[in-house]
């Protein structure tokens, strides 16, 4: 006769969404600052039951992904709040990292997995301005201040001592996988460190998620039918909108440019 005052469980929600760093003038994607008040209200919520977190990221700065991953795990432990994270259509390389800080992870079945790595691409032109005339003049103090110049011919120690501090970079990365993991990894024949990636489906066989289904479906079916989910998004101020407006086209093609080559590497 009392069920009429029984109050209703609460999840916090918040998306996190786009490319991790600084992507273009105005950046929309994802970065520790823009991010932390937003994830300090969705676990400031006293009588919320849990903290659920969806992410549509193909990664991007390895810093950035590293720092809200901390921010989430401590504000999970200083709230005795659980994680649950919910991966949309990508969360890879630096989405995946983040996605680690769930307690638990969910997909669709045929979201992107993984890309456990770490990449470093460029360009070189020095044939290029060669045969159009160009000259390349450099001076530097530091003999390793020209480092990677796309202009100059590649040096082997160059390469080498970028594949050090990526080898360093990578190994951050596995720990946190391992540590968030655990033992639900399946370590089969599948090197699951290779910088591959994977279908939801075949993610929940290796032990990177751990279910099928989307934010509200799974929500549901922990804290019953009548949850009151209480969403948390970044909004865009006035100013920012404004100034947006007025960005430069050419700044906003390579704004899209650069952010379009990170989603496309796995097929969006």
């Amino acid at each position: 006769m009392f069920s009429f005052f029984k109050k209703k469980k609460i999840v916090s929600h918040l998306r996190l969404t786009g490319v991790i760093g600084n992507v273009g003038k105005f950046k929309q994607g994802i970065d520790y600052s823009s991010q932390e008040e937003m994830i300090k209200k969705a676990f400031s919520v006293k009588k919320a039951e849990a903290v659920a977190i969806s992410i549509n990221s193909p990664g991007g700065s390895p810093v950035q992904s590293h720092l809200i991953y901390k921010f989430i795990r401590e504000q999970s432990k200083k709230n005795k709040k659980k994680v649950l994270v919910f991966a949309e259509d990508v969360a890879a390389s630096g989405g995946y990292l983040i996605a680690c800080a769930g307690d638990e992870i969910y997909a669709n079945a045929s979201s992107i997995i993984g890309s456990i790595g770490v990449i470093y691409s460029s360009f070189g032109f020095k044939d290029l301005i060669q045969k159009i005339g160009v000259q390349r003049r450099v001076y530097t103090a530091g003999k390793n201040k020209s480092t990677l110049d796309p202009f100059l011919d590649e040096k082997e120690e160059d390469i080498q001592r970028l594949k050090n501090i990526q080898l360093e970079l990578h190994q951050e990365f596995i720990n946190v996988v391992e540590e968030s993991r655990s033992t639900k990894l399946n370590k089969t024949d599948v090197e699951l460190f290779s910088g591959e990636f994977w279908s939801g489906k075949t993610s929940l066989k290796l032990g990177l998620i751990d279910g099928i289904g989307n934010a509200e479906q799974i929500i549901r079916e922990k804290f019953g039918e009548d949850v009151e989910i209480k969403k948390f998004e970044k909004s865009k101020g006035w100013l920012a909108k404004k100034l947006s407006s007025s960005e430069d086209h050419a700044d906003k093609l390579i704004s899209i440019l650069e952010e379009r080559s990170i989603w496309q590497k796995y097929g969006f």
